[in-house]
Order: C-alpha cells, then structure tokens, then sequence
C-alpha cells in the first residue's frame, strides 16, 4: 500500500517506485522486487498484495515466485549473534560462495541527498559503505566479503536471495 511503502521510505516514495519499475519493464529490463515483511502480516497476505499490485500496473513479476518477489523478513538492528561462515560451514551446508547473491549481483541505489546513484553489492545492506562498490556497473566488480551479520543469518544460513 502506498501508505505503509511512503511511511517507511518518505512521503511521494512510493509513485517514484512505480515509475522506476514502469520504465523497467518498457526497456525490457528483467526485473524482481524486494519487500519486507513487517507490520506482523503472513507471507501469503503480502504475496496477495504483491500479485494485486503488479496486476493493476500491469507488470511481468510473479509475486508468488521467491526470486522474482523476495520478502525478507524485519532485520534486527541489535548485534545479533550469528556464527562465523566457514569453509567447513559451507561444505556442511552444500553451498558454494559463489551462489549468494552478492557474488554476482549489483543493485543500483539512488541515496537521499546523495548526488549521484551507487552501485551496491546486497539489497540488504544498501547503507553499509563496506558494500558500496562505485558508481557505475563496470566498476563494481570486485571482490565482497560476507563480513556482516544478515550475511550469515539471512542469505547463508536462512537461504535468501535476492537475484
């Protein structure tokens, strides 16, 4: 709902987003959206509002497939205690480093008072200067660490992704 989306990101946030995601789609651009699920509302709820609202703009996202509509759930602000990611831990789990998202991934992030857009590395993390990776998408290869606590608790651990 445009209520709760400028609420959280600032009043006229919400008409921008569409607008972004509308020239998206005309330029052919594959597209996913990223929410959050907060205000205590089940997943399939949200989902139904996702589906409702790609309808009515009339975009190609299915909000029931997770890599195309990714809902994460609210992060924690506190320090929260998640195990160190070893190469052990990655074995145990079946997982290769080279399938989060932030190896191979860039978004492009327009900051609030920030002259120009940065390309970032995690759409969890899109204020950690860490993860900032320039200015434009030919730059912004370089190697990223997963060096933060969402790193281990949401995309290692809790199997998110957002591509």
């Amino acid at each position: 709902k445009m209520e709760k989306h400028d609420e959280v990101r600032g009043k006229g946030s919400f008409s921008k987003t569409i607008e972004g995601v509308k020239w998206l789609m005309q330029e052919g651009i594959k597209t996913s959206v990223a929410g959050r699920n907060m205000w205590n509302i089940e997943e399939e709820v949200s989902r139904k509002g996702y589906e409702q609202l790609f309808s009515k703009y009339n975009f190609k996202i299915d909000a029931y497939d997770k890599n195309q509509t990714v809902l994460f759930p609210e992060m924690d602000e506190q320090n929260i205690e998640v195990p160190e990611i070893t190469t052990q831990c990655w074995n145990i789990l079946g997982k290769n480093p080279n399938s989060i998202m932030c190896s191979n991934s860039r978004m492009v992030v327009h900051r609030k008072g920030e002259e120009k857009p940065k390309v970032v590395a995690c759409t969890l993390l899109p204020y950690e200067k860490e993860f900032e990776l320039g200015d434009n998408l030919k730059t912004s290869e370089n190697r990223v660490y997963l060096n933060h606590p969402h790193c281990a608790k949401f995309c290692v651990l809790g199997g998110a992704s957002c591509s």
